[in-house]
């Protein structure tokens, strides 16, 4: 059975989408971009883009008794393929080997004029 997750600490979802929706032992969260919890855009460096939505799916793991430990698929989706790189060197401050599975995809735009998006799945 379906049940959403949801956090006032991280930026509230549209009625249309759950920020995260756990099914069995899997925890889907929604595609999270750079905002603050209170809808802000963050407009700094890169890393502070990716850390505010790295923060903000924590959160809401948290709220689902999870950890990024527990996270077994990654989505990113970029609108600048060269910001892989520095993505790279972000994102493996947060995982521990082994990996989650992962992919990045090129994005013409995203929401809000957002320059990055993540999106994870995790198991309990």
């Amino acid at each position: 059975m379906k049940k959403a997750v949801s956090t006032d600490k991280a930026p509230s979802a549209p009625s249309i989408y759950s920020q995260a929706i756990e099914n069995g032992n899997l925890v889907f969260l929604s595609g999270q971009v750079h905002l603050t919890p209170d809808g802000e855009l963050v407009e700094g460096s890169f890393k502070d883009k990716v850390d505010q939505i790295m923060n903000n799916l924590q959160t809401v793991l948290e709220e689902a008794e999870l950890g990024f430990e527990d996270v077994v698929k990654v989505t990113v989706f970029l609108t600048n393929m060269e910001d892989y790189q520095r993505f790279n060197e972000i994102y493996v401050q947060y995982f521990d080997e082994p990996f989650p599975a992962r992919e990045a995809v090129c994005v013409k735009a995203l929401p809000l004029g957002a320059i990055i998006e993540i999106s994870m799945i995790a198991s309990k």
